[in-house]
């Protein structure tokens, strides 16, 4: 069964990003649409998959973390607007039967993501 999955690290502290927003959008003919929003747990990760099964369709996704917000709730003193608000994530599922795991490492002034496990 195919899903879609991720998690969030806070690599300039070295733990997992507690708490953080990430919506979910799936392009359409109509343009993007919002399909959930979901917070991360106490391990950076989302409780259940974003998407499984027959939700999981062939198509463009976006992941949209909203960092900025994250980063004001653990204290960071970011400046006014912040270097990143919000990261976008677009991806693309070619085959909805496989596993695709989009994970995040970010610090108030960078981010990284590859297609995990």
């Amino acid at each position: 069964m195919g899903k879609l999955t991720t998690h969030a690290l806070d690599t300039s502290r070295g733990q997992p990003a507690v708490g953080m927003k990430i919506d979910l959008f799936r392009f359409e003919s109509s343009g993007w649409r919002r399909l959930k929003t979901v917070m991360t747990n106490s391990d950076g990760r989302v409780s259940e998959p974003l998407l499984a099964g027959a939700d999981l369709v062939a198509g463009r996704y976006r992941l949209e973390f909203h960092v900025g917000a994250y980063f004001r709730s653990t204290g960071v003193d970011l400046p006014n607007p912040p270097f990143l608000e919000e990261v976008p994530i677009q991806i693309g599922i070619a085959d909805p039967s496989l596993h695709y795991h989009v994970p995040l490492l970010c610090t108030p002034w960078s981010y990284a993501t590859y297609r995990g496990s």
